[in-house]
């Protein structure tokens, strides 16, 4: 499958939150977390579960940072 998105982490799933329509994923990329909500049924069609290796591909006009 081809992208244009330019922004992929390599990581593992250390937690799956499910609720009745959207899940919550909590990756490990390299020693950080990140989080992406997902629909349920994708986590279904994936068959993700805990310690699976995925990539988060990552497509966002903007990025705010803030200290």
């Amino acid at each position: 499958m081809k992208l244009s998105a330019r922004n992929a982490l390599k990581g593992k799933v250390l937690e799956i939150t499910r609720g009745q329509v959207m899940a919550k994923v909590k990756i490990d990329v390299g020693g950080q977390s990140i989080t992406s909500l997902v629909s349920a049924e994708a986590i279904d069609d994936l068959g993700l579960k805990v310690g699976d290796s995925v990539d988060a591909i990552i497509k966002s006009t903007e990025v705010i940072l803030a200290k």
